[in-house]
């Protein structure tokens, strides 16, 4: 029985879940969650993920939702580097992966919201609320490009977990306008993982081509 991965191809959370499953070759069965036609929310669904979020993995019995448990299931269950090379390393992935949950991803999450509103339901941006998350995702980020000013992963020598955690804002800032291109060293880092992970460079493409489609659903 293959895993099953429900999700929308525009999806940030799906992409870090797919990129860390090519890196672990597991062959993984995808199941288009259409979240613009609210497809997550159906009865079907919920019984899933009650929360109506994807992505969402399906392992036999085994149901999961948050992309970071569930890239944190898989890295168990192939006993795969990407959780860290020693156990002081695998401290730092969680620490960083947590660190992405409670400082970053939230913030730019909450910026896609406000663009998605403005964009797809005319419902003006609160500019409280962008205003809020720029200001966190600026402090947040001022300690991310601390970090990489010397180094090429977020932990240790290789890719890990927290590197995908991190980087997946980046799929959609142009839109969003999150203030990311005031940070050099982040930029740089996410241009190397673009240039030497092909799973993240072939996943930044999936979002874009899923995006676009639904900006322009007749092209």
């Amino acid at each position: 029985m293959s895993i099953k991965i429900y999700g929308d191809p525009g999806s940030g959370s799906l992409r870090r879940v797919t990129t860390a499953a090519a890196i672990m070759n597991l062959d993984i069965e995808r199941i288009n969650i259409d979240l613009f036609k609210g497809e997550s929310h159906t009865p079907e669904f919920l019984k899933l993920n009650p929360h109506g979020l994807t992505p969402v993995l399906q392992d036999g019995d085994t149901v999961i939702w948050e992309a970071s448990a569930i890239n944190l299931y898989l890295a168990e269950k192939t006993n795969a580097k990407l959780l860290g090379e020693t156990p002081a390393d695998r401290l730092q992935v969680l620490q960083w992966m947590f660190w992405a949950g409670e400082q970053w991803r939230v913030f730019s999450t909450l910026l896609f919201n406000e663009w998605a509103g403005a964009t797809f339901m005319d419902k003006p941006k609160t500019d409280a609320i962008v205003e809020l998350a720029m200001t966190n995702i600026r402090n947040a980020a001022r300690v991310l490009d601390a970090h990489l000013a010397t180094r090429n992963f977020i932990v240790g020598d290789a890719l890990t977990l927290a590197d995908i955690d991190i980087a997946a804002p980046f799929s959609q800032y142009t839109r969003t306008g999150a203030p990311f291109e005031a940070f050099p060293n982040m930029l740089r880092w996410q241009q190397r993982l673009l240039e030497t992970v092909p799973a993240w460079a072939a996943t930044r493409d999936e979002v874009e081509a899923r995006m676009a489609g639904v900006l322009s659903p007749d092209t």
